[in-house]
């Protein structure tokens, strides 16, 4: 009896030490806030299959609401891909913690100009996932000038045929640039240059569009988009009579990154993942799925010519040496850029 005892004692004690090691132990996982359709699907069945931790992604659609969602529910995220110049706010408001980087050895495939930049420049807090640049996608059937001045959306030869970003930072940041100021400008009268500029303009352009551009301009809608890199590549792939051009005034270049939110539950499962999407092989998957630039030199390699050959993914230094990032727009700014934004919309 005594040995039926000791062994019934034993089992109930092994069973209780299986959640810890065996198969009842709670799953691993890692929660992603994440654009939608900003990652091949693929790659998270990869990593789940790889490591164990299941892949939790939600979508947002701005950046406000990201920003907003992440501060009102603490703890939901892991994993949050924001564009680079909310990095700035978010370290400014220690929303986002450092990352430990010894369990980031990929990061060592990042391209060096991306190292240490405007919006981290310590390269503390974040990690490039995809980059690109703003510019011109217009078709060579109805152009027949000169695509290299921001000055051609404003010719009236193509009225009724020039599709704008419905975006205030990318549609004033441009027409600054055509202006000959900074992108990132705090100074009203520029910012009041900008918004007149874009009201002369208003009367020729069909439309103010965001993710509809690139369909319209595939259907042969429009003669001129502002557009951004990877929505021109993604159209010129569908129709062979587009192009896409950065003007000469200079434009954006732009970087998302990824981070790990302060509050983050699954920080090294975060790191995990940070170091498998910056793995060569995952890199070029996601590259060749989502069609925005790569700042991953090894699976630049890996993709060659067709990749390295194409000025529209994979823009010559010169082109990004006349770019700027865009920076955080403190509050009291940024209702001034509103304000001259809200002029332009309602301009008849």
């Amino acid at each position: 009896m005594k040995k039926m005892v000791s062994l019934v004692t034993a089992l109930v004690m092994a069973l209780c030490l299986l959640p810890l090691n065996g198969a009842f132990a709670a799953q691993e996982e890692v929660n992603v806030y994440n654009w939608e359709d900003y990652m091949n699907p693929e790659v998270f069945r990869i990593f789940e299959q790889e490591t164990g931790i299941k892949v939790n992604e939600m979508f947002f659609t701005t950046n406000e609401e990201m920003m907003i969602s992440l501060r009102v529910t603490p703890g939901a995220y892991d994993l949050v891909f924001p564009s680079d110049y909310c990095v700035e706010r978010m370290i400014s408001e220690e929303l986002i913690t450092e990352i430990n980087f010894d369990n980031v050895p990929n990061f060592s495939n990042i391209e060096p100009w991306m190292v240490n930049p405007d919006y981290d420049p310590e390269n503390k807090y974040s990690v490039p996932f995809m980059w690109g640049t703003v510019g011109i996608l217009y078709d060579t059937t109805k152009v027949d000038d000169p695509v290299d001045s921001w000055g051609i959306l404003w010719n009236d030869k193509y009225a009724d045929d020039i599709i704008m970003l419905d975006s205030i930072r990318d549609t004033m940041g441009i027409t600054l640039k055509y202006l000959g100021y900074s992108m990132n400008t705090r100074d009203r009268l520029e910012l009041k240059a900008a918004s007149d500029k874009l009201i002369e303009q208003k009367p020729i352009v069909k439309a103010y569009y965001v993710d509809e551009t690139k369909d319209e301009m595939v259907a042969g809608n429009g003669a001129l988009a502002l557009m951004w890199s990877g929505d021109a590549l993604y159209a010129m792939e569908k129709n062979e009579n587009l192009a896409y051009s950065v003007p000469q005034e200079g434009s954006n270049v732009w970087i998302d990154p990824m981070v790990i939110p302060t509050t983050a539950r699954n920080k090294e499962n975060a790191e995990k993942l940070i170091n498998f999407l910056c793995r060569p092989d995952i890199a070029q998957m996601n590259c060749e799925y989502i069609w925005y630039s790569s700042p991953n030199t090894a699976a630049i390699e890996l993709m060659g010519e067709e990749y390295t050959e194409n000025p529209t993914i994979n823009p010559p230094q010169e082109v990004i040496d006349r770019c700027e990032f865009f920076h955080d727009i403190p509050d009291q700014y940024l209702n001034v850029y509103t304000l001259f934004w809200g002029r332009v919309k309602d301009a008849k």
